[in-house]
């Protein structure tokens, strides 16, 4: 197997670490130090072109192993992860403002997310190093998600999850087979917690943010995009932000296929997150380091008040030219029924967040009316139940009555 990586690089102290090295973080700078894992580009192109992707019949995201830096041995035997479908909006782009929206929807992975993409990385590292049991911390995607793959391998998993996880979440741990830890306290206490466990008990680490290789899975999503746009990826991509990893791995997708020569130029980033919990936006409004936020959004898979992730993300949204914005939960909610009203794809809060982040930055002047942008709908509406009744309208309860149905509609002005 054909692999390309040069080295892993510290984002704080740039020192390059050869593979074997290390494990997770930069030895110098200790858990701040995530590193980055480089490729040696001249050579991948080489092996990887658009007459590659062409010809290559595996539509999940394992047909870019090549960029990932894994081994396939274990491939076979696991679900399906990626492939998911990007949707021309036939109706929201009008009441968003823009010439053009692309939905990708991520709902439609195996556990629901776009975290199945970093698990299943997790999982086959965790397999090809020999490990039994692999732990993470998560508001809930993420467990779910690493709960799933590693049950499909054989894998045992122990989750930490804060007390606020949503039921629909706490379901899929349980009927996965995961050993479930709920935290008396935030994210933050909850991950503190899983480090000191996986530490003691030596468990493959999970957490996106110090393993290196996460984001080589999450960044598919990114590939799978300019893919399915024949290479010429929208003007801006939409990206709810919580611990940053997403955004990262979105931006390192285009910036392989950059290197590569298959795309003429990186798209803008814009990072969304709730005003209930903003620290990345607060620090780019501010021009300041990031400081810890209050954790007080309906949408938990992006309620992080101290990211993991800061350098990568603030770099990708950076490098990209892009933006960032902060949205109310109001506006979740609000644009969770248009989405599902407008377009028929239900998403879960932190998902949906990028969304009403597309019409705030239209309203700011961000993004141009004549721009074609593509939102992350990174997980589905049935993840999180609860939060979902809080955007629907209940049902209206009418007699058994043709009559009384008849004047109900009449009422309302439908035949």
């Amino acid at each position: 197997m054909a692999n390309f990586i040069k080295g892993f690089r510290c984002t704080l102290c740039n020192k390059i670490y050869a593979e074997k090295e290390i494990k997770y973080t930069c030895p110098s700078c200790g858990e701040k130090g995530i590193l980055d894992v480089e490729f040696d580009y001249s050579s991948m192109k080489k092996f990887v072109d658009k007459y590659y992707f062409k010809m290559n019949p595996d539509f999940s995201m394992w047909r870019y192993y090549l960029l990932m830096g894994i081994d396939t041995k274990y491939i076979p035997k696991m679900l399906k992860i990626g492939g998911t479908p990007l949707y021309k909006a036939n109706h929201l782009q009008k009441s968003l403002g823009i010439k053009s929206l692309y939905i990708k929807d991520e709902g439609q992975s195996p556990s629901g997310s776009l975290k199945d993409r970093a698990s299943g990385v997790a999982v086959l590292k965790a397999l090809e190093n020999g490990y039994k049991t692999i732990s993470c911390s998560s508001t809930g995607n993420a467990a779910s998600s690493l709960a799933c793959h590693a049950a499909r391998m054989g894998l045992k998993t122990l989750i930490f999850v804060p007390k606020r996880a949503p039921i629909g979440k706490l379901n899929q741990l349980s009927i996965f087979g995961a050993d479930v830890v709920m935290v008396d306290g935030d994210y933050k206490d909850t991950y503190e917690l899983s480090k000191q466990a996986i530490d003691y008990y030596g468990y493959y680490n999970r957490n996106a943010a110090i393993n290196p290789f996460l984001v080589e899975g999450k960044k598919t999503v990114a590939l799978e995009i300019a893919e399915q746009l024949d290479f010429s990826p929208t003007d801006w991509v939409a990206v709810s932000v919580g611990d940053g990893c997403t955004i990262a791995g979105v931006y390192k997708g285009f910036y392989d296929l950059f290197m590569l020569g298959l795309i003429e130029k990186i798209p803008k980033l814009l990072g969304v997150q709730s005003s209930g919990c903003s620290p990345f936006v607060n620090a780019f409004e501010n021009d300041m380091e990031l400081e810890e936020a209050f954790e007080n959004t309906i949408a938990d898979s992006i309620s992080v008040g101290i990211p993991r992730n800061p350098v990568k993300a603030m770099l990708a949204v950076k490098n990209s030219l892009g933006s960032w914005v902060r949205v109310d939960d109001e506006d979740i909610l609000k644009y969770m029924r248009k989405l599902g009203s407008k377009e028929g794809i239900f998403g879960e809060p932190a998902g949906v967040a990028a969304l009403a982040g597309i019409r705030k930055a239209v309203s700011m002047g961000i993004i141009n009316p004549l721009d074609s942008v593509t939102m992350i709908m990174t997980g589905s509406g049935l993840k999180d139940p609860l939060n979902a009744e809080k955007a629907c309208k209940p049902p209206i309860l009418i007699k058994n009555d043709l009559k009384a149905l008849v004047n109900y509609l009449n009422e309302k002005g439908d035949k």
